[in-house]
């Protein structure tokens, strides 16, 4: 803890993040998108992971998935991570799957399946995250 008070992890941004990033701080969730065999990744990589093409741009998602899988965190790992908290993996409609939160009021309804949404909460000065939500 510092003087200002407990700080979160922050994500490196790279050059190759960098347009995700951006995305977040719009209100969009971008992903990757190969050109090649049109299909979607996430996490950022130079490469298409399903045909190894190079024809990679960015796209706005649609912003909803399922959850494939969950965990409730009831102890923080520091004060600066407020418990109790969820997080999960998200399959995207657009067919990655990726890491967040869910935030809600009641974490223990929570089911493998139900519907989700993404929304952005600000991490900290600079940074907004994407986090999602029941539909």
């Amino acid at each position: 803890m510092t003087a200002l008070g407990p700080t979160k992890v922050s994500p490196q941004i790279t050059p190759l993040s960098a347009p995700y990033w951006e995305g977040c701080r719009q209100g969009e969730l971008r992903l990757q998108y190969c050109g090649d065999c049109d299909s979607f990744q996430f996490y950022p990589r130079i490469n298409c992971s399903h045909c190894g093409g190079v024809d990679m741009q960015w796209k706005k998602a649609s912003g909803g998935g399922r959850i494939a899988s969950y965990t409730i965190v009831r102890r923080g790992i520091s004060k600066a991570y407020e418990a109790p908290y969820v997080v999960a993996l998200i399959d995207l409609e657009e067919g990655p799957r990726m890491m967040s939160n869910i935030i809600c009021e009641r974490p223990d309804e929570l089911v493998i399946g139900l519907a989700v949404t993404v929304q952005f909460e600000q991490w900290n000065e600079e940074l907004m995250l994407p986090v999602f939500s029941l539909e």
